[in-house]
């Protein structure tokens, strides 16, 4: 399986220009935890995470800097450490907070290098790419529905058709209205379409589903997986 099998698309993003009251409303209201940045036309130029507002003037949460062990290194790097603590702090759009080494993927690569990529790095999810641009996002999640849906047998490479009836799936999806599901909650493996739905969404929404998914030529069956909805805190 590649990249372009199981990634999250289309992908909430934020631009440069994005205050960071607008980004922390953002992450709050759709109960993710990072998000791409992107300008001229989805050309990705950097990720922002919650991580990145833990420390805010706002909160009084401030990063309290540790003295250096050497004194020489603490006079040399305390300055700049300083600054850069203070624009985290203080910064007011998603360009003062966000990372600019982005590590990303192609659409092509193999879930293996993807999964090795996330394990070695230590984050969480990973933008994916097709000639500089945004294409998706594939997080440790998309990994783990990704081999609920596989058989004893490793597979290397998944069917071709697999990712036209996913396709197609989900671009039937987007136009209808009453389809409150996210890409990563689709997964075709061996043209069995596996589709992850909360316990709490009503039952025509579910019939629905299934029946959009039964009418994508190709398709076997489609296989149902009940999760518990998520719960949301109480303000």
């Amino acid at each position: 399986m590649r990249a372009m099998d199981v990634m999250t698309t289309p992908v909430i993003t934020v631009t440069p220009e994005t205050t960071v009251r607008e980004l922390a409303k953002l992450l709050s209201e759709k109960g993710i935890s990072g998000v791409p940045v992107v300008e001229n036309g989805d050309r990705l130029v950097g990720i922002v995470s919650e991580g990145d507002l833990l420390h805010r003037a706002e909160t009084g949460t401030e990063r309290r800097l540790q003295k250096r062990r050497s004194w020489w290194l603490d006079s040399l790097a305390a300055e700049e450490e300083a600054a850069r603590a203070y624009v985290k702090a203080h910064g007011q759009r998603v360009a003062d907070i966000m990372s600019r080494d982005v590590i990303s993927v192609a659409d092509t690569a193999d879930l293996a290098d993807v999964a090795m990529l996330l394990e070695t790095k230590l984050v969480k999810r990973v933008p994916v790419v097709r000639d500089g641009k945004l294409v998706g996002i594939i997080s440790r999640a998309n990994l783990v529905r990704a081999l609920a849906t596989t058989s004893s047998a490793p597979a290397i490479v998944a069917d071709a058709d697999d990712r036209t009836i996913r396709e197609r799936l989900l671009n039937e999806l987007r136009g209808q209205r009453w389809a409150n599901i996210w890409a990563a909650d689709i997964m075709v493996r061996d043209r069995v379409v596996h589709v992850w739905m909360s316990d709490d969404q009503p039952e025509a929404e579910k019939q629905a589903l299934r029946v959009a998914a039964e009418n994508i030529p190709g398709v076997r069956r489609v296989e149902e997986h009940i999760v518990p909805a998520p719960i949301i805190p109480a303000f």
